[in-house]
């Protein structure tokens, strides 16, 4: 998980301000000193560390602070301000062309996920009502045109090609030209890249960028390489001009100090994180909903957004008719799992939920929770179809062939067996109550 090590620390730190009723200048000098630290062990720019506990230690120490009833919490806000303010104040989005046709060019260094990233850009774009299409203008390195075509299919975008052009200017040209030409509004320009940054490269760049003029240049940078990718951006930047950046592999990189560190250095917005293997794992990037992740105060929005990403309104209609009619079945349970890894799973949710990021998160062993949707998922596709519908049947001898054919226990089918019980008389009791009744069980009330 991205910034383990650094929420868990700063939670620490502010759990103990928390705990005294009034703060002394003391208490602040003493937990700056803990954050500062916090923050370079994230590999957190030295400079921008210094900058940051000194801002934060200014407005601590101000009389509204000090003087408040809750001035643990007040400090808490403060850091979490000036981390929003840190990471770009506001999510940055994309600039599209006025005239409805759009350039976007992707940069990077080989081995940073830019071509993986193209298609991933391209499937978002296209989920948000988009027509992109992707070029191919990789012509050094081996089979990146055919890497980009297998990434294109998978996520249905068409890939323009020039296969005996060495030309990536010329290529790149021509893209532009077809894509208009046949009704396209965003091409994304997967350019060549190379081991570290230099003058070759860099010129193949930019005239790249004069032939095509890109409405936006996109840096794609790998976060687990830290403070490099910081550095890699600062000189791309210098060299070419870049409107922003997309940072991979941030699900990869427990302490996040480049995605930290990254606007303040270049002035440049990161305006999209990678966090998973997946093509529809690549997510704009949100200062305010990130800088409430690493104090762990979760992060609702983007919790509801995926929510009603994997939201079937009709599949929702059906399920309560089912429960009213009381016809839940194991083959519903598995589908309610199914809406849980569509999600991105429990450890992503868990994430998204305040108070249960970093220890919270080890507490309630996530790795055990995942295992167990595993063997739940096993034990269902185990079972004959009239078994799924009619959990009623599964007798001894039922259970033992359940369980050799998941790999299981039969202990393993029994407490299945209850869970599945169990969920379904919480759900029947939840979509016969009433609709107040309902809102009062959702804040944890009892009815």
């Amino acid at each position: 998980m991205a910034f383990e090590g650094l929420s868990e620390k700063l939670q620490g730190v502010f759990k103990k301000l928390r705990g005294k009723g009034v703060l002394t200048e003391t208490d602040i000098d003493e937990a700056m000193r803990e954050v500062k630290l916090a923050l370079l062990e994230a590999d957190v720019n030295f400079k921008i560390v210094k900058d940051f506990v000194a801002t934060v230690k200014a407005k601590s120490l101000g009389e509204e602070v000090l003087g408040s009833l809750t001035p643990g919490q007040q400090v808490v806000k403060i850091v979490n301000d000036e981390l929003i303010s840190l990471m770009g104040g506001t999510n940055s989005k994309i600039t599209y062309s006025p005239k409805g046709f759009t350039v976007l060019l992707i940069a990077g260094l080989q081995g940073s996920g830019k071509t993986t990233t193209c298609g991933k850009l391209a499937a978002y774009l296209k989920k948000n009502g988009k027509n992109p299409m992707l070029a191919a203008c990789d012509v050094y390195r081996p089979a990146a045109i055919d890497q980009l075509e297998i990434v294109g299919k998978s996520v249905g975008v068409p890939v323009f090609t020039m296969r005996d052009s060495k030309d990536p200017e010329r290529i790149a040209e021509e893209a532009a030209k077809e894509a208009e030409r046949k009704g396209y509004n965003v091409l994304i320009l997967d350019t060549s890249g190379r081991l570290h940054i230099d003058q070759e490269l860099m010129g193949e760049l930019v005239r790249i960028k004069k032939k095509t003029k890109p409405h936006e240049i996109l840096l794609v940078v790998d976060a687990m390489t830290g403070q490099d990718a910081v550095n890699v951006a600062q000189g791309f930047d210098e060299a070419l001009g870049i409107d922003g950046i997309i940072m991979t592999k941030l699900d990869g990189d427990s302490r996040g100090g480049a995605a930290l560190s990254a606007k303040a250095v270049t002035g440049k917005p990161i305006k999209f994180i990678g966090v998973g293997e997946k093509m529809d794992a690549l997510e704009p990037f949100h200062p305010e909903r990130m800088a409430s992740r690493i104090l762990g105060m979760g992060d609702m929005m983007s919790l509801i957004e995926k929510a009603q990403e994997s939201y079937d309104e009709e599949k929702a209609a059906v399920l309560e008719k089912k429960m009213r009619k009381n016809e839940f079945t194991l083959e519903d349970f598995l589908e309610q799992f199914g809406q849980i890894k569509l999600m991105g799973g429990l450890s992503k949710m868990m994430d998204m939920l305040p108070g249960m990021g970093g220890k919270q998160m080890k507490d309630v062993n996530m790795e055990q929770s995942e295992r167990e949707f595993r063997h739940m998922e096993a034990i269902i596709q185990s079972m004959t179809k009239e078994e799924r519908k009619d959990p009623s049947l599964l007798n001894a001898s039922r259970r033992k062939r359940i369980a050799a054919g998941s790999g299981l226990t039969v202990a393993k089918i029994n407490q299945l067996i209850r869970k599945y019980e169990d969920t379904k008389k919480m759900m029947k009791q939840f979509n016969m109550a009433p609709k107040h009744k309902k809102n009062k069980m959702f804040r944890g009330i009892n009815p």
